[in-house]
């Protein structure tokens, strides 16, 4: 299966199978490495291993009120997918620029954080926006909520926030390299215009384009390690990119210094920022012996424990799909139904949406659950 942004790859039902799985595993991954590091993410590690034992968090754990919680960074990223479903849906009408359809939703999680609850006259937000589990501030990021204050929409000529390069981008970005019928340029350009709608410093929005193109490689079946090539190899055409090459090679480098400890994730930074996150995720997926380990890695250090856990739970899941998931971890896991309905809907779209932006699929209620407007 294969294809560019502007055309409709021919799928078979082995390879639908495969893409859904996928894309599950890396929303329900993501979302996961976010709640195991969502209590402890302001913690050094001394204090997490005073809380919770030399090992650290060694499963979910209390916070906002229940263990499985989820943060901001689990809530932007299902916009993100929500926004790239409806620039599909609205192929059909030739307005085709996906980047306007993506802040239109994150405009939509920024009404969250303001508002009490779904605003049900407004038909046009459609299905996600009335979920009302998602209208709970997690810790939002500054640079998210100031670049949304308003409805102008940052571009890369002029971003955003261009002082900041926190990791409030490329945390929501995983979901761009699920596109796995687009050419991996126009996901990292993608990803890279997505993230200067909030984050304007180039090592914020080229570490979401770089973690974009390595989603998108083990999405399509490639391992991790060619994937994190492919990423430097984007980076090194673009002005400004050198921060976020260094970090992905601190990442290689530290895959080879021994065995993993929290010591050698922390030698990578804290994660607040967004290569260092970008560093300590890929680095902990790159050492992971299975989806717990890489998980529990990932979050036990002192720094953005739900940031870095959130990364490296959506790139596992997207090389492992769903079946590789803790099943003890996913059933205690805030907004699981959710999640799996918007997963199933996306690759419902990539790989059936003509079908489904008719009459029939009109009728069926899809233009209702994602409007063209």
């Amino acid at each position: 299966m294969s294809a560019t942004a502007g055309s409709t790859p021919i799928w078979g039902r082995a390879e639908q199978q495969d893409f859904r799985s996928r894309v599950r595993g890396c929303l329900l991954g993501g979302a996961i490495g976010d709640a195991l590091g969502a209590g402890i993410e302001f913690d050094s590690l001394e204090a997490i291993r005073a809380a919770h034992g030399q090992e650290g968090v060694t499963g979910l754990v209390p916070a906002y009120g229940r263990r499985g919680a989820v943060t901001d960074d689990t809530q932007m990223t299902l916009f993100t997918v929500d926004g790239l479903i409806r620039a599909q849906v609205r192929r059909d009408t030739g307005a085709w620029h996906p980047p306007t359809d993506v802040h239109r939703a994150y405009l939509r999680w920024a009404a969250t954080q303001r508002d009490w609850g779904p605003d049900e006259r407004k038909d046009d937000d459609g299905w996600l926006a009335r979920e009302e589990w998602l209208y709970a501030q997690r810790a939002p990021g500054r640079a998210c909520l100031g670049g949304l204050a308003d409805e102008v929409m940052g571009t890369l000529e002029t971003p955003k926030n261009p002082g900041s390069k926190g990791c409030g981008a490329v945390m929501r970005s995983a979901p761009f390299g699920l596109l796995v019928g687009w050419e991996p340029q126009l996901v990292f350009q993608l990803a890279v215009e997505c993230a200067a709608q909030t984050h304007g410093h180039p090592t914020g929005y080229l570490a979401a384009g770089a973690f974009a193109v390595i989603c998108h490689a083990v999405a399509r079946g490639e391992d991790l390690d060619t994937a994190v090539q492919k990423a430097l190899a984007h980076l090194a055409t673009r002005p400004d990119h050198e921060e976020t090459t260094d970090a992905l090679k601190r990442a290689l480098g530290t895959v080879r210094q021994g065995m993993p400890t929290p010591a050698r994730v922390e030698s990578l930074g804290q994660g607040w920022t967004a290569e260092e996150a970008l560093s300590i995720g890929v680095y902990c997926a790159l050492v992971a012996e299975d989806v717990r380990h890489g998980l529990l890695l990932a979050v036990n250090h002192g720094g953005d424990s739900d940031s870095t856990g959130s990364l490296c739970g959506n790139l596992l899941g997207a090389l492992h799909g769903e079946t590789a998931l803790p099943p003890d971890w996913l059933v205690e896991l805030e907004g699981r139904a959710t999640i799996l309905q918007l997963a199933d809907d996306f690759a419902m779209e990539m790989t059936q949406g003509p079908a489904l932006h008719g009459p029939g699929g009109s009728a069926g209620g899809w233009l209702a659950r994602y409007p063209r407007a």
